[in-house]
Order: structure tokens, then sequence, then C-alpha cells
């Protein structure tokens, strides 16, 4: 079987340019001086139903992390704290029909897929080693990397997925999933969007993805906090939500909620993925773009005739 894209890669040492192989001259060496170069890996693409479905949950779920912000003092929504969990981890069912829509429509074929679950099962793998402790959360310096190098549409999948799966894996499933799936999607999907995907390497952007994920990490921080702030109890605390207080209002308790609970607990999260994205983003994205590149996602797979 073989890509129609697949070309000698100048970097293997297994198959160098030279004409020799690893136990000597190769009897078949490139009639040209100069091999073509690999292609340069690209992300895996998206079609535009899938980008409409990215487009419906992401504006369903601002509005599902939102409402507080906008709900009148007469609406009934905060009569009913108690149930919104419950009534919004319905999301939970269209988060998943969305990811499955994004895998079957938008030209992930079995590589891609594969390559999704091996990253998903590390993700999942890597979360319970911090175990939460003071935001020492591994995982998240993995998203940020393959979000870059596989693309927003595949970060956002591979974000939604990876939380999910390490919820099965920990036991963490509950009301709150379909929120952490959506902004784990969110975290991923934005380092795909960061510019420079195709010139810039090096440091430099190993600088623009550990920046990134120091400011990404106290947004996912902050995002998370919406789930569970507006069911505090108005009366037993003065940074709770209060649905009869003006948006102002409330986004000024919000953001003292925010600085007394969790600025800590992000900082943690910041500072690591920092520094996992500093000592081990160079050779992590190397074997992204290495395994892209082999994979070769926009290429048709064929298969060569039986040799007589």
């Amino acid at each position: 079987m073989t890509d129609a894209t697949d070309r000698t890669d100048p970097a293997d040492p297994a198959d160098p340019a030279d004409g020799t192989g690893p136990t000597g001259p190769n009897p078949h060496p490139h009639p040209h001086p100069h091999p073509p170069r690999a292609p340069r890996p690209r992300p895996v693409p998206l079609s535009p139903r899938s980008l409409l479905a990215l487009a419906l949950v992401s504006l369903i779920g601002v509005a599902a992390f939102a409402w507080p912000f906008f709900a009148s003092p007469e609406s009934q929504v905060g009569a009913h704290a108690q149930d919104a969990p419950w009534l919004f981890a319905g999301l939970l069912v269209l988060l998943v029909g969305v990811v499955a829509a994004t895998i079957s429509e938008a030209g992930m074929g079995a590589k891609a897929v594969a390559m999704l679950g091996v990253l998903a099962a590390t993700g999942a793998a890597l979360r319970p080693i911090g175990a939460g402790t003071a935001g020492l959360e591994p995982m998240f310096f993995l998203m940020v990397l393959s979000g870059r190098v596989l693309g927003p549409g595949f970060g956002f999948t591979l974000g939604a997925v990876t939380m999910f799966s390490s919820a099965l894996l920990t036991g963490g499933v509950g009301p709150w999933l379909p929120f952490q799936m959506l902004s784990m999607g969110w975290f991923a999907m934005g380092a795909g969007l960061l510019p420079g995907a195709r010139r810039l390497r090096g440091r430099a952007e190993l600088v623009l993805l550990a920046a990134y994920g120091f400011v990404a990490a106290f947004v996912y921080g902050t995002v998370m906090n919406l789930y569970g702030w507006p069911f505090i109890d108005a009366l037993a605390s003065n940074i709770a939500f209060h649905a009869d207080a003006s948006p102002a209002a409330n986004l000024a308790r919000f953001l003292a909620y925010c600085l007394a609970t969790s600025l800590g607990w992000d900082l943690g999260r910041a500072v690591v993925t920092v520094v996992l994205t500093l000592t081990l983003g160079a050779p992590v994205l190397r074997a992204l773009r290495r395994a892209t590149r082999r994979a070769a996602f926009e290429s048709a797979v064929t298969f060569d005739p039986p040799t007589p």
C-alpha cells in the first residue's frame, strides 16, 4: 500500500539521500543529485459542513457559558439554578454528535482517525499524572502542540475527545463534562489558528506556543469558572452570581470570584505548560510533523498489484 504523495524524507537516517543504505551502497541510488524534498506536513482538512458544525456547537457553548450575563432578572433560568447543570449536560449529546460528524465529513480517513486515537489516549493518560494538584496538568502542552501541527479543526476534535476519554478513565463524568470538552476543544483549536504555521520554526515558534499556552491556560480556567459560579448561593457570598444585578455588577463579582478561587490553580497550569513547551516542544513538534508528513492525510490510498 502506498500513498500518492509518499516521498523520501531526507531526515530519515534509515533512507538517506546519498545513495547508501544502512548496510552499504544502495543498488538503486536516486538518479538525481538533489532528490525532491519531502512534502511539508499539512493540517487535516475540514469541509465547509464541518466548519459549520463547529461554529454551531461553539455558538451554543458560548450561550451555555455566558447566560448569567445576559439573562434578565425576570427570566426563569435563574429560578432553575439547581437543575441547570443537568440541563446543560444535554450539550454532551450534541457535542459528541458534532465530533462524530467532523470525523466522518471532514475527510478524516483511517490515518487521521488513528492519529486522533493515539493522541487522545496519550492526553488522557497524562491527565491523571498531576491529578490536577495545584494546576499540574501536563496534558495541556500536548494539546497546544497537536493543534499547532494538525490544524484548528483537528485540534478542537482532539481536545474534546481527550477530555471525554480522560473523564472515563478517571471517573470524572458529570454535568461539568460538556463544558470541559468545549473548553479543551477551544484551547487546542486556538493553537491551530496561531500565525506562521508553515514558515515559523525553531526557538521563535516555541516562544509563540509557550506564550499562547500561558495565556490560554488562564482563559481555560476562567471559562470553566463560569460553569459553577452561577450556582453558588448568592446569600452566602458577595462574589456569587446575583440574578437581580446588572451585567456589569455580575462581571465584577465574577472577576472577584476568579481571583479568590482559581488564580493560583491557573498559574500552576500556565507555568507547567510553558516549561513543558520550551523543554519538550522541539522533539514533540518534530515527531508530530514527521508523522503528519508520513500520513499524507490529503492523499488517496492506493494498493499496489500483487507481484508474480
